[in-house]
């Protein structure tokens, strides 16, 4: 018997990689799409160390009525608003939203446009990226942390996520701060792979880009302790390294965003970390030349 109905925002690697999980663990699960589906129905696989694992899940527009009562977002950052917007009349003031995105100030944004609406943050560390149309590559296994912005109780829900494929699921009571952390790991990664055109590992390797990851980690730190976070300024830089050497082979989501010619989530990553250090009268200047630098790629 099914446990939850969830519904699906998202198709890319993340939203198939938990979508796959949830339909695994039992529960329902619907992809929302923006026109027609061809199939009323659809098989999501996912591939990890030459092992594939499949699940069928349901497919519906977007644009149909229907309640949603759990409801996954898994849209890049700067397309949930408008992914949100086009669903809005499967929303009330039941449904759960859960948001699986890279960055931050997405949060604000959807308080202003969904007032007094239930959200949470899914923030992970797990590395996938799409093969084909619902075809996901399970690259790296990593954490997942789910949390009330609002700092509301564990739901119910949460029972779908943890054991399973995705087997370190946390219900985190201060999920803004594994936001806060995850964002700096990315400021430092993520805006010079998408300028270099490098994988991560060459961030370590190449003597001209390690300085540049010293520089930046310098000007975050900076802004953490100023944002209270001096535990996050201390663990920066041992933390950044860790993950460049782990995720040596992977082309970051910004860098594909690049190469594809998509809009990336500079404004989401980089862009919300010179907004908080303008704030906090903190001088960030590389960060703000690679801001302006990926802006100018493709936003």
């Amino acid at each position: 018997m099914s446990k939850h109905h969830w519904h699906v925002l998202g198709a890319g690697a993340i939203g198939c990689l938990f979508s796959q999980h949830l339909a695994s663990a039992g529960c329902a699960v619907t992809l929302l799409t923006r026109g027609q589906p061809q199939s009323p129905c659809a098989r999501i696989r996912i591939q990890e160390n030459g092992v594939t694992r499949e699940a069928e899940v349901a497919v519906a527009p977007g644009a149909d009525r229907g309640r949603a009562a759990q409801l996954l977002v898994a849209t890049k950052a700067p397309d949930i608003a408008g992914a949100l917007a086009s669903i809005e009349h499967r929303i009330d003031a039941e449904t759960d939203i859960v948001l699986a995105a890279n960055g931050m100030g997405f949060v604000e944004q959807l308080k202003d446009m969904l007032p007094g609406k239930r959200l949470y943050l899914c923030i992970t560390t797990e590395g996938a990226h799409r093969l084909a149309p619902l075809h996901v590559c399970h690259a790296g296994r990593g954490v997942t942390r789910l949390g009330s912005v609002d700092g509301l109780a564990q739901p119910s829900w949460f029972a779908d996520w943890p054991g399973g494929e995705l087997q370190q699921c946390l219900w985190d009571a201060h999920v803004d701060i594994a936001a806060w952390d995850k964002l700096t790991v990315n400021c430092a990664i993520n805006p010079l792979t998408a300028l270099h055109q490098c994988r991560n590992g060459e961030l370590g390797s190449s003597p001209i880009l390690r300085r540049k990851v010293a520089v930046l980690c310098d000007e975050i730190a900076e802004v953490s302790i100023a944002r209270g976070r001096s535990e996050t300024a201390e663990a920066l830089r041992t933390r950044v390294q860790a993950v460049i050497a782990a995720t040596a082979n992977n082309r970051s989501s910004m860098l594909q965003d690049v190469a594809a010619g998509r809009v990336t989530e500079i404004d989401y990553i980089t862009g919300y970390l010179v907004r908080e250090a303008k704030r906090l009268g903190v001088n960030t200047p590389l960060n703000r030349e690679l801001l302006s630098e990926v802006s100018a790629l493709h936003g």
